[in-house]
């Protein structure tokens, strides 16, 4: 599955696609782990809450680069539209709050993993998932 993603993101027919995707969601990874750092070292928030939080702050951000750009062809014109694909991406992205959460926990508690890299891991497995589900309801 990944050599397969791998291979679709040089030289398959949703290759330009998915390369925006994934150039949208690197940016939104660095937002995330900065946000869940601070909530973490200077807020005191429990890494599982705090990763919820930058995960939360990250999902309208991410929707709007990827409407305007990686989906711009499909994209959510006019305010209904625009706010029915936020809901619909919302859904996708809510349901890939467990898969990050449960990669996170899991590195950090039984592996031993900073909860940063472990953020950043559980960020790149519920990528596939929300690439999937993004590009083919929220865009489709």
């Amino acid at each position: 599955m990944i050599r397969s993603f791998l291979r679709e993101l040089v030289s398959g027919p949703i290759a330009p696609q998915l390369r925006k995707f994934v150039v949208v969601g690197t940016i939104a990874a660095g937002l995330q782990l900065l946000l869940l750092w601070l909530l973490v070292d200077s807020a005191g928030l429990h890494y599982l809450v705090g990763a919820v939080v930058a995960i939360e702050c990250t999902i309208v951000f991410q929707y709007v680069l990827n409407n305007r750009w990686t989906f711009r062809a499909d994209r959510n014109e006019g305010t209904r539209a625009f706010f029915v694909g936020l809901g619909r991406t919302n859904v996708v992205r809510a349901t890939a709050i467990p898969i990050q959460i449960g990669v996170l926990y899991a590195l950090v508690a039984f592996q031993g993993v900073p909860y940063l890299l472990a953020n950043a891991a559980g960020i790149a497995v519920s990528g596939v998932y929300r690439y999937v589900f993004d590009a083919r309801w929220t865009w489709g």
